[in-house]
């Protein structure tokens, strides 16, 4: 048993556990910080996507033809390559490439598209009988989002927020190799480029715990909103 410890130390000697802590918390805080925004403007482009559609309460083909070109192409490209192109817009926006904050942007602009998706095929799960009894009623159109379309779809929303907060971990990492920071910037330079494989091995590690916990927390708001 001692020498099994001894071993598992020696395994992890090149770790600096103050320079491992602060990268999680970079990570956690790219994360969560992309998380709140993508869920506000997903949930905005996921309504218009849906309202402006044949059929629905703002029915606008243009309209709808334009948000849907914006989102379809922006989570069609790959996050790596999004980081590169939105250089020039971070630069103005952040002041530097460099940092949690500078990765902000790319992270935003990469998941709220992939969550709208997500909130679009959430709505049209809503009974359209709902919908129709709100109108006959009398509800207005703000009303019947507020009180029909936003809580009828809660569970698919939070489901769809778990999945996106996931990915969004993963885009962290990432945005770690060209200098954002967070546990890919470190597994990368510390772990990676310096033959280190302990740091990259304890990286990851804590990542799949972020991811797992992020995936509790998504699964057990969802059984509570879920009436079923």
């Amino acid at each position: 048993m001692p020498e099994f410890i001894m071993g598992s130390a020696l395994m992890l000697e090149n770790i600096n556990w103050e320079n491992m802590w602060d990268a999680t918390l970079e990570t956690i805080y790219m994360s969560v910080i992309a998380l709140f925004f993508t869920f506000v403007f997903g949930i905005i482009f996921g309504l218009l996507l849906f309202l402006t559609d044949r059929g629905q309460l703002w029915e606008n083909k243009a309209a709808h033809f334009v948000i849907g070109a914006y989102v379809n192409i922006f989570r069609s490209i790959p996050f790596i390559i999004l980081i590169v192109l939105l250089i020039p817009f971070t630069r103005m926006i952040v002041g530097t490439m460099l940092g949690p904050s500078a990765a902000l942007p790319a992270l935003i602009i990469g998941a709220a598209p992939f969550y709208a998706r997500m909130v679009e095929i959430a709505l049209r799960e809503i009974d359209k009988g709902v919908i129709e009894a709100s109108k006959a009623m009398g509800a207005t159109n703000g009303q019947i989002i507020q009180k029909v379309l936003l809580p009828e779809s809660m569970p698919a929303l939070v489901s769809g927020i778990t999945v996106t907060a996931i990915a969004l971990v993963s885009y962290t990492a990432m945005a770690g190799v060209i200098g954002a920071g967070g546990l890919g910037d470190l597994a990368f330079r510390d772990g990676f480029q310096r033959n280190q494989p302990d740091i990259t091995f304890t990286a990851t590690i804590i990542v799949l715990l972020l991811v797992f916990i992020l995936q509790f927390i998504g699964d057990t708001v969802t059984k509570v909103l879920d009436k079923r």
